[in-house]
């Protein structure tokens, strides 16, 4: 048997979890509340709170596995992207209890987890499969071949698709987290209501700065217009008003253009290489809108369609655990000189 302690910490969640023979026993998270009042995560905050959770976190998850310490073969940790402080509490709180356990240590790269997500429960993806990735930092298309061969074959020019979704939220007046709650909003509204063009980026590349300008334009002008107009000029009473009035609508509309963005490529990227595997991952997955409308285009187009559970799509330490899972049996350790890294290629 095989037995992997994983730690998360690379922005705002502190997460463990135990994975035996690929097998999921435990993956506790505790989710960082502070950073509501700010409107977005507050890196320092982040360590900190990451500093104060870590070890009861990990306490509970070998608790919750029914395992002690010593049954553990490896510790696995995200070591890239994310807050650079809050990769640096987890990282080296494993490298410190792989010297203490003598046990061997995984570096994990953070995307890559979200995509190998789809390997924790049947049924799963054969490969190769496409998977599009999507979180408040990354936007990407991954063509992969085995859990440990990915290649990204699209990915975003400039702003990723949960930014999108965060900072039209914040323009509504929204609290922080602000993507969620367009979800709902928008479960009860007209998504052709109003119309937000799409970005014609040429291959399989994102871009979402655009539409964030556009949606921006719109707010400010109370609906009259995406286009900025120097001698319009709408009273913040006006707007607030024009918000209130057609807050589902909006969101609807914003999050049906966001995901028709998201899908085309994603529809593009399917019938060029002919793969019909399509899987999605990353916190913006647990999007029902997104959920909702790759099934109902999985059906259009033949595809076998592959969505984690919610508690797998935003982060979470079972994603680290199955992929240091598939680490361990190709042997592929890293040394406890290793460091960890704001950003980092695949």
């Amino acid at each position: 048997m095989i037995t992997i302690l994983a730690i998360e910490s690379s922005c705002d969640e502190t997460s463990a979890s135990v994975c035996r023979d690929g097998l999921i026993l435990s993956n506790v998270i505790a989710t960082q509340k502070i950073h509501e009042q700010y409107g977005g995560v507050v890196p320092e905050l982040a360590s900190r709170a990451h500093m104060q959770h870590i070890v009861p976190v990990v306490d509970v998850a070998i608790k919750n596995a029914g395992c002690t310490l010593e049954e553990i073969d490896a510790i696995a940790f995200t070591q890239a992207p994310g807050l650079i402080g809050a990769l640096l509490v987890g990282g080296q709180f494993a490298k410190s209890l792989s010297l203490a356990l003598n046990k061997p240590l995984i570096a994990v790269h953070h995307m890559q987890a979200h995509v190998v997500a789809n390997l924790i429960e049947s049924p799963k993806p054969s490969f190769p499969f496409l998977c599009l990735t999507v979180s408040g930092g990354h936007t990407q298309i991954v063509l992969c071949e085995s859990p440990l061969q990915m290649k990204v074959i699209g990915e975003t020019i400039d702003d990723a698709a949960g930014e999108a979704f965060d900072k039209s939220a914040k323009m509504l007046g929204l609290p922080y987290p602000g993507g969620p709650l367009i979800d709902k909003y928008a479960k009860e509204g007209n998504p052709n209501r109003f119309n937000f063009s799409e970005p014609q980026i040429p291959g399989l590349n994102f871009s979402f700065s655009g539409l964030k300008t556009s949606i921006l334009y719109f707010i400010n002008n109370a609906g009259a217009s995406n286009v900025y107009k120097e001698s319009q000029v709408v009273s913040t009473e006006e707007k607030k008003q024009f918000i209130d009035s057609n807050l589902s609508d909006i969101c609807a509309s914003i999050q049906s253009r966001i995901v028709s963005i998201l899908l085309n490529k994603l529809k593009k990227a399917s019938r060029e290489t002919g793969i019909k595997e399509i899987c999605i991952a990353g916190g913006v997955s647990a999007n029902s809108g997104l959920r909702n409308a790759l099934t109902d285009m999985g059906i259009k187009e033949g595809w076998n369609t592959y969505i984690p559970k919610f508690e797998y799509c935003t982060d979470n330490a079972a994603m680290i655990a199955i992929t240091g899972y598939y680490k361990f049996l190709a042997k592929d350790f890293s040394p406890v000189t290793v460091g960890s890294t704001a950003r980092a290629e695949w």
